[in-house]
């Protein structure tokens, strides 16, 4: 399939279908589309009437158009009101049209364009193509029938070719990130995580290195955190570092560090039935948008610095599992007593986040599906997101919102990290069940000195039971874009 940027006209593109952007009270028929209309005997006019439409947000109104018309079908997409369009509608809307046209060969598509051209062609672009992607990999007949769409025209956009291109490559690590998380636990493993690390840094001349767990056991004074979580696994654990570095001088070095269980049973403290264990492949969606991003970020060549760092294992329960009211010790020394093993996902990013400080970098992310106390505050289309740093806090709510990703701040109150006081260890992994992950990020900030550092609890918006805006159920890629966006615009 391919996307085009073109300067040709509603009244002079030919093909299968037209998908036409209307913004609601705007009806009235002026203009180019007032000449179609009378180019097409007036079946613009009478599909508004007789489908009532009024260009409301997510509407659509489809027609069939016969006779000699050089057209085949005709869409008509509400935009809502124009003042509140935002660029992010523009992704959601292409993400409509496609899903209706996905079975015929050409289709055009004609917004109108508000802010940047350059902004529009890309958010459309990657509305298109995550909202067409299809994950059939392990059905031995795919439900879903062929797409068809070869060629996909963008009207009144010429010149954006480059806007696409970035597009293109953006999707390629979102997509990444989706088949990472959709695959089973007996597909994606420590080791094919980091066997994708492999193919990423071999295809794209990005640095590697993989940490064995006696490579572990070495650094500073151990990742007894990380280790600690892994031990219960019959398959070893992988720490990934992938380093992309540009060919001058940086602007900047910073770190993503993304949470990589690609299994996680609870441990002892095993996750019951109903409580969503066989989801739990899902763990390590903050490792696989890190590996997307570092795709995507290998290939656009930003002049930043990038560490991408997975912890990765599985929680497991077995002879060697640690046991609740165990004492483990991260590589900076501090001493956590074990109050649930199932709060593994911080243990493991303890020790990555003293690894990625080490680097002398200027700002550190981490991404999560940490808590379910985050999807109770904020349901499963908005993250949550902490930080020590206002600017870095700043940068990354700037990027979401291009991608048009969810992300809503919260507090590091400082008072709640009292009820993770131990009386025999430096901390508890857990406390209270008020405000959880507000003291599961005090928990990893235990764990940063002094570079400023953004938390992101992605539990919710990871995966959708249901199409919503440019994702099919499942795996959605979430917060590759963000990430992106961010190094972009470092």
């Amino acid at each position: 399939m391919q996307i085009l940027a073109t300067d040709r006209s509603l009244l002079d593109w030919t093909g299968d279908t037209l998908a036409i952007g209307i913004f609601e009270g705007q009806t009235e028929l002026t203009g180019e589309l007032a000449q179609l209309n009378e180019q097409l005997a007036g079946t613009i006019q009478e599909l508004i009437a007789v489908e009532e439409f009024e260009g409301k947000s997510g509407t659509t109104a489809v027609t069939r158009l016969m006779g000699n018309s050089s057209l085949r079908k005709l869409i008509l997409v509400g935009l809502g009101k124009s003042d509140k369009f935002k660029l992010e509608n523009y992704q959601n809307t292409a993400a409509t049209v496609v899903r209706l046209a996905k079975k015929d060969h050409s289709l055009a598509i004609s917004f109108p364009i508000q802010g940047s051209p350059d902004a529009v062609a890309q958010t459309m672009t990657e509305g298109i193509l995550l909202a067409l992607h299809q994950d059939n990999r392990f059905k031995s007949e795919p439900e879903e029938k062929e797409i068809k769409l070869e060629t996909i025209d963008l009207l009144g956009l010429n010149g954006q070719d480059a806007a696409i291109k970035r597009a293109e490559i953006v999707a390629s690590g979102v997509i990444l990130a989706r088949e990472l998380v959709n695959a089973p636990a007996n597909e994606v493993t420590p080791l094919t995580m980091a066997a994708t690390a492999e193919a990423i840094a071999s295809e794209y001349g990005l640095s590697l290195e993989i940490l064995e767990q006696e490579d572990c056991e070495q650094f500073e004074q151990g990742m007894g955190a990380f280790l600690g979580v892994a031990k219960a696994s019959d398959i070893p654990p992988k720490f990934i570092h992938l380093t992309y570095k540009p060919t001058e001088t940086p602007k900047r070095k910073v770190a993503i560090v993304g949470k990589s269980l690609t299994f996680d049973s609870g441990g002892l403290n095993l996750k019951v039935s109903g409580s969503g264990i066989e989801t739990m492949k899902m763990d390590m969606g903050g490792g696989a948008a890190t590996l997307g991003a570092a795709k995507a970020i290998a290939q656009l060549k930003p002049n930043v610095e990038v560490h991408f760092i997975c912890a990765a294992t599985e929680n497991m329960i077995s002879g060697r599992a640690m046991h609740p009211g165990d004492i483990l010790k991260a590589a900076n020394g501090k001493t956590i007593e074990v109050n649930n093993t199932d709060a593994e996902g911080r243990l493991t990013l303890a020790d990555a986040l003293i690894y990625a400080e080490k680097l002398g970098l200027d700002a550190i992310v981490d991404l999560a599906t940490l808590t379910g106390a985050c999807i109770i505050a904020l349901g499963d289309q908005i993250a949550g997101l902490w930080s020590t740093d206002d600017d870095l806090a700043n940068q990354i709510k700037t990027a979401a919102e291009l991608a048009g990703e969810k992300f809503w701040q919260m507090p590091l109150e400082e008072p709640y990290f009292d009820g993770m006081k131990s009386a025999i260890a430096d901390m508890k992994n857990t406390g209270p069940r008020a405000g959880g992950s507000i003291t599961a990020a005090l928990f990893l900030k235990q764990f940063i000195k002094d570079t400023p550092w953004v938390h992101l609890d992605i539990a919710g918006p990871v995966w959708t039971d249901k199409p919503n805006g440019v994702n099919n159920v499942g795996a959605t890629g979430f917060p590759v874009r963000t990430l992106v966006n961010w190094i972009l615009n470092s």
